[in-house]
Order: structure tokens, then sequence, then C-alpha cells
């Protein structure tokens, strides 16, 4: 494999890794020290499932571009949209349970998802500028 798509890929994994422990371990804190309620889904899978969908479309990205597909921005979209079904799947057990406490389970969600969306577009521009 291209040695820059590792550098590239072994660079973003070790940004994405520290963005998750920390604002996870931030989240974790602030939510437990602040909240007593039971959560639906444990903080660690939302970050978990944010670290992956994350990693997975940023790999087919810097793939893509590094075997010389200049035109990333479909990929990104396409990925981006994948993401926003995955993520409605991954919350409709939620949606569908009797679960009494439903709304801070959904902010737990969209507050790292929109993050991690942050970072990852903030990422990917690198792809989207170099070609322009």
């Amino acid at each position: 494999m291209n040695e820059i798509f590792k550098k590239r890929q072994l660079s973003f994994l070790l940004k994405l890794g520290l963005l998750t422990v920390v604002l996870g371990g931030v989240h974790l804190y602030l939510f437990y020290s602040f909240f007593e309620q039971a959560l639906f889904f444990p903080i660690w899978q939302i970050y978990t499932f944010h670290f992956c969908t994350v990693l997975i479309i940023y790999t087919v990205i810097n793939y893509k571009y590094s075997n010389g597909t200049t035109v990333v921005f479909n990929y990104f979209m396409i990925g981006t949209l994948l993401k926003m079904i995955i993520a409605f799947l991954f919350l409709l057990p939620l949606l569908l349970s009797d679960f009494e406490f439903k709304k801070p389970d959904v902010i737990n969600f969209f507050l790292p998802y929109f993050v991690f969306l942050a970072f990852e577009v903030y990422c990917v521009i690198f792809f989207l500028n170099k070609h322009q």
C-alpha cells in the first residue's frame, strides 16, 4: 500500500483516538457528575459508534484519494448519508422502546455526533482543497 496513505491514516487514527478519549472522558464525567438517571445506551457505545463510522468514511476517502481519485466529495456525501441512516438504525431500539427518559439519550448521541462530524469535515477538507 502507498506510504502516504499509511502516514495519513495513522495520523488521522491518532487524532481521532485522542478526540474520542478526551471528549468521551469529559462527557462521562459531566454526565455522571450532574445526572442520576440511567441511559438506554451506555456512553462508551455511543463513542464506539462515532469512532467507527468516522474512521470508515475517512479510510475510504483516503484510500480513493491515494489511488488517484481526486473527486472525493461524492464519497464524502455518500458516506455522510449512510452514517445518518446507520445513526437512525442505531437509535431505533431506543425510539421504539418503552424507556421513559429518551431525551437524554438522544442528546447524548447527537452532541458527539455533531462534534465528530465537524472533525471529519475538518480532516476531509484537506482532500477537497488539494485538488482545486
